[in-house]
């Protein structure tokens, strides 16, 4: 005769909290893109156990006014893309503080057309877009903690950076005006504040993208880009079975370029609004679908976005 076990109320909390956070963990990674300056980022300042490890596998499709590269003077694209997305990340301890790194490897098909000095183009291509790197430290209100240790945490103001580079490894021709990878180094310091309220999370982040110039753009010319800055905010509900869903939304401003000395007037002011639901599967994998869409854009970008991503964690004592 079988036996049924019933674990206590307290234990089951506990479990589906655990649940949340390790599901929360590579939010960073659903939204990777093309126009990384524009990622939406719900719960990437989580807490997690340390030693634990994710693989991401994803699929994204976007459509609409998307440039690979934000310095791009193209008018009127009408581009879609269909990317494969993998992506690894592991929790570590910084110091007694809790801090994630992670990389994605992103690959491509691009189709469609697209306007440059008044020019009709069109492109189609596929290949690996520039892969990103990232190292974040939460330096208050989450602390490196075992697995042990994780069943009693609980949320309350969570305060991290982080910093993300791109490396010009992706497909990329100087004979040709749209690629998929930019020829340039990216840099992205970012801050980011979390509070929990019961069931509910308030996040906000402040990040800018700096980027080293292209001097091999279209036909050996030397291109540069100033800094594009970014405001993000994410209003999340976490549900007792573990799920948890967002509301997202993203303003980023400046990027103008410089094409052999010359200004050009192609400053972005620009707003992405997004969704996420994610829920766990079993104790090791999980599953998140997400969306986001361009609400307004000064110069390019309008794009929609949706995607779906599988992730797999191991390690840390699970």
């Amino acid at each position: 005769m079988s036996r049924v076990i019933l674990l206590p109320r307290a234990v089951l909390s506990r479990l589906k909290a655990l649940a949340s956070a390790m599901l929360s963990v590579c939010a960073l990674l659903a939204f990777t893109s093309a126009a990384h300056a524009q990622d939406i980022e719900p719960r990437a300042y989580s807490n997690a156990p340390i030693g634990v490890n994710f693989l991401v596998g994803g699929y994204a499709y976007t459509d609409g006014g998307l440039s690979f590269d934000s310095s791009l003077p193209l008018t009127d694209p009408r581009l879609s893309t269909s990317s494969a997305i993998v992506g690894y990340a592991r929790v570590l301890d910084l110091w007694g503080k809790s801090a994630k790194f992670d990389v994605t490897a992103p690959f491509s098909w691009l189709s469609g057309s697209a306007d440059y000095d008044g020019q009709g183009l069109r492109r189609s291509v596929s290949g690996f877009m520039d892969p990103g790197f990232r190292l974040s430290v939460n330096l208050y209100g989450a602390p490196a903690l075992s697995l042990k240790e994780f069943g009693q945490y609980r949320q309350d103001l969570i305060v991290g950076v982080s910093l993300r580079f791109t490396a010009p490894l992706g497909q990329y021709d100087d004979e040709r005006i749209v690629n998929l990878g930019t020829n340039r180094w990216s840099f992205k310091p970012q801050v980011g504040v979390s509070k929990a309220l019961g069931r509910w999370t308030l996040e906000g982040t402040a990040a800018a993208t700096l980027y080293t110039d292209n001097n091999d753009f279209y036909g050996g010319n030397s291109r540069s880009q100033d800094p594009l800055y970014s405001l993000g905010t994410s209003v999340i509900y976490s549900f007792k079975s573990g799920i948890w869903a967002s509301l997202d939304g993203t303003y980023f401003a400046g990027g103008r370029t410089t094409l052999n000395g010359e200004l050009n007037n192609d400053l972005q002011q620009n707003w992405r609004v997004g969704a996420t639901l994610a829920f766990p599967v079993n104790a090791r994998n999980s599953v998140k679908a997400y969306a986001s869409s361009g609400v307004s854009a000064r110069t390019g970008n309008s794009y929609d976005l949706v995607g779906i991503a599988w992730q797999y964690r191991w390690g840390g004592g699970l």
